[in-house]
């Protein structure tokens, strides 16, 4: 069984501005296990995917909130879930594949699940249309 060494809770309001917040905020508090710069670069890039995803299709008609829970694990395990209590996603496995995008085309590429699941060991996603999103994004950091 994991241990967890700690953990941490924000809320953000869903609006571009607060990707670059959540970031730095993730980056500074997964700093504390003195990971790789790769390792922190690659968190960076996961979370600001996940948190602009949010951003854009969670609330389409009105500004939210984004709830980021951190946990930093024995032996140097990180997890990061982003979630929100927007619109949900209809159909997650059709969301994940590369290229989807609700959004207009052109102006979305549908390529962030994949992206998330090219910084981080893994990416769960778990949605209910209505009720909103959640992903977890998990990262072994080297010994």
């Amino acid at each position: 069984m994991k241990t967890i060494v700690n953990e941490m809770k924000v809320r953000l309001r869903a609006v571009s501005e607060n990707e670059s917040v959540a970031r730095a905020v993730v980056s500074a508090f997964v700093a504390t296990l003195n990971p790789q710069v790769e390792e922190l670069s690659d968190l960076r890039c996961a979370v600001s995917e996940a948190v602009t995803n949010a951003v854009v299709h969670a609330y389409p008609k009105e500004h939210g909130f984004l709830y980021i829970s951190v946990r930093l694990y024995q032996p140097r395990e990180v997890t990061v879930e982003v979630s929100d209590s927007g619109v949900g996603i209809a159909d997650v496995e059709q969301a994940r594949e590369p290229f989807f995008t609700t959004g207009i085309p052109g102006e979305r590429c549908g390529m962030g699940f994949l992206v998330m699941e090219s910084f981080c060991d893994e990416v769960t996603v778990k949605s209910k249309v209505g009720r909103g999103t959640r992903v977890l994004l998990r990262k072994c950091l080297k010994p």
